[in-house]
């Protein structure tokens, strides 16, 4: 069996650097453990690269790592960075460019799915439900005329700055004369902001990933937050964090089967590829509504997506080995 050079990319220069880091750990000693893999992780950072060392490094177009005091030829990469610039298409694009294999969703996906405007915009095309929503693109008394109507009209909104990881940017307003300042603060994070009708769902997220040729949707974990409210990042992913987490929620067979037909359908048309988390809004009134999707998942200890692949009867280990060879030995 050949042996491979897997890059282990993780951090980024966004808002969940930090958490990347957390889900690279996992992710490379899930690596480490699979024969004739051998593993290198590279942090990036605002400016540069760098080792576990701290060595300063780079990648060039013949696929070699190039460090100060070594140079690695790389076979595959996983680009393990939640948010820019990994699930914002940048990472995904140049390793295209070079022609290096990866793990995850392609250049095209990855900012498709990372701009919740133009998500839900294919949604609502390929009639997936999903939350009823308007958008405005720039602070002008135009677009908050909008705003303000489209407040009215449900009285308890959500306003997301469009392009940023799910719970960064992310404001419920109650009251309409917060609306504008909430506004102003979700334009510092992106050129863009969702608009979103406030519903009170149960939480359900579903792992859907590919392996031996197929691909898998599992049946529906469950999110439960204190009073009902709003998963904000803090919730997330601080070890405090008072929210439950069930890794197969309790639903009728039937509902759970809609789920599962709503996430494959959504990973085939937005061409997604290897994994993602789709996650969806269970509501009384409108009823399965397609939330948003993932196309890296969070690899922390307390993150859905290997739960409930595990939970499913896959491993991770046997997941990674397969999307590895899946592209290396074709």
């Amino acid at each position: 069996m050949s042996s491979y050079n897997i890059l282990l990319l993780c951090g980024g220069a966004g808002s969940e650097h930090e958490i990347s880091l957390i889900s690279a750990q996992y992710l490379e000693q899930q690596l480490s453990s699979i024969d004739n893999f051998k593993v290198t992780k590279v942090i990036i950072q605002k400016d540069y690269w760098q080792l576990d060392n701290g060595e300063k490094c780079f990648l060039n177009n013949n696929h070699f790592l190039i460090a100060e005091n070594s140079q690695i030829k790389i076979d595959y990469v996983v680009p393990c960075i939640h948010g820019t610039p990994g699930e914002t298409g940048d990472i995904q694009s140049f390793l295209e460019i070079i022609g290096l294999p990866y793990l995850g969703c392609g250049s095209e996906a990855s900012k498709l799915c990372f701009n919740k405007i133009s998500t839900k915009l294919w949604f609502s095309a390929c009639d997936i439900p999903n939350t009823p929503f308007s958008f405005i693109d720039s602070y002008t008394d135009e677009n908050i005329a909008k705003a303000h109507d489209f407040f009215k009209k449900h009285h308890e909104i959500f306003v997301k700055a469009a392009s940023q990881g799910s719970s960064v940017g992310c404001y419920k307003v109650t009251n309409e004369g917060d609306l504008e300042n909430t506004i102003k603060e979700a334009f510092t994070y992106s050129n863009s902001v969702l608009l979103e009708k406030s519903v009170k769902p149960r939480e359900l997220e579903v792992a859907v990933y590919e392996i031996n040729g197929q691909i898998i949707a599992t049946n529906p974990g469950e999110i439960i937050t204190p009073n009902n409210d709003f998963y904000t990042f803090e919730e997330k992913y601080n070890s405090d964090s008072h929210s439950d987490t069930k890794v197969e929620a309790v639903l009728d067979s039937s509902i759970q089967q809609q789920i599962k037909d709503y996430a494959i359908k959504a990973f085939k048309v937005l061409k997604l590829k290897d994994l993602s988390r789709i996650d969806f809004f269970l509501t009384k009134d409108e009823g399965i509504l397609l939330n948003e999707i993932n196309t890296f998942p969070g690899m922390t200890p307390i993150s859905m997506f290997p739960k409930m692949l595990t939970h499913h009867g896959e491993n991770m280990k046997d997941f990674l080995a397969d999307r590895v060879l899946s592209a290396l030995e074709k």
